[in-house]
């Protein structure tokens, strides 16, 4: 079924290149979850080839068909390999300079793998937490979450009209009357937060509008190095005292405290 690579050598083809990228992921399939797909929602390909080499990689997963790498390859190795995914498992596949840290790189070929896994949600007890704004100019200078607030939008204004003509409610909103600079590189749809259930943590993810090559966003942990969150699917665990960057420079802060009334 697989045209096997050998002593490491990397495929410089279009059908080694697609081979390769098969292997990785079908060894990566059997891994997670001992096997078992049931608890996967999705898988997330990112190609982190040279310009040179993107024409091969884009023929390699047929990306002017859509669905056809995720039909005819990749659900191929679930059934020949009794991984059971569910029927509303998802492929998305990005190019991109650096694959997030999450993901696990491949070994022969320029891409990495994210699995998204679903579980059982684990019990936990009611959390909040608080949002300051540093720098920027915000509707509040502190915004306290709750881990049953929903979906938390940051954007510019608090209501704004999306791509597809839709219109979203950003809590944390920076206005665009503001004579603040750093609101001017804040998108409309920048980024949101959501509670995740089974990790029992705070999660922010960069939106449409927060992501190169738009506005920028990175996260600091205390005392670590700055992180570039690169892609819309992996969200970064929010920690106490990490620090966020929107854009050029709006600052937020992220705290695991209560505000006092």
């Amino acid at each position: 079924m697989f045209d096997f690579l050998k002593f490491g050598d990397r495929p410089k083809d279009i059908k080694g290149i697609r081979s390769a990228l098969i292997q990785f992921i079908k060894d990566q399939l059997q891994k997670a979850e001992g096997g078992e797909g049931s608890n996967i929602k999705g898988l997330c390909l990112y190609l982190t080839c040279s310009e040179e080499e993107k024409h091969l990689y884009e023929a390699a997963i047929y990306s002017e068909e859509e669905d056809r790498f995720k039909e005819e390859e990749v659900q191929k190795i679930a059934d020949d390999y009794a991984i059971a995914l569910p029927e509303t498992w998802t492929l998305e596949t990005e190019f991109i300079d650096e694959a997030p840290p999450e993901a696990i790189k491949a070994p022969d070929v320029d891409a990495a793998l994210f699995i998204s896994t679903k579980k059982k949600p684990k019990v936990h007890a009611n959390a909040t937490a608080v949002i300051r704004v540093l720098h920027g100019e915000a509707e509040k200078e502190v915004y306290t979450i709750s881990s049953t607030s929903g979906k938390i939008n940051i954007g510019r204004e608090r209501k704004a009209q999306t791509a597809d003509g839709f219109y979203r409610e950003n809590l944390i909103a920076f206005p665009s009357s503001s004579k603040h600079e750093s609101n001017r590189s804040v998108s409309r749809q920048h980024a949101h937060i959501e509670w995740d259930l089974e990790a029992g943590a705070f999660y922010i993810y960069a939106d449409e509008g927060g992501i190169p090559p738009h506005n920028k966003m990175k996260v600091r942990t205390e005392g670590g190095t700055p992180i570039k969150l690169q892609t819309t699917q992996i969200g970064h665990r929010l920690q106490e005292g990490d620090q966020v960057i929107l854009g050029e420079s709006a600052l937020l802060e992220f705290r695991n405290e209560a505000v006092e009334s």
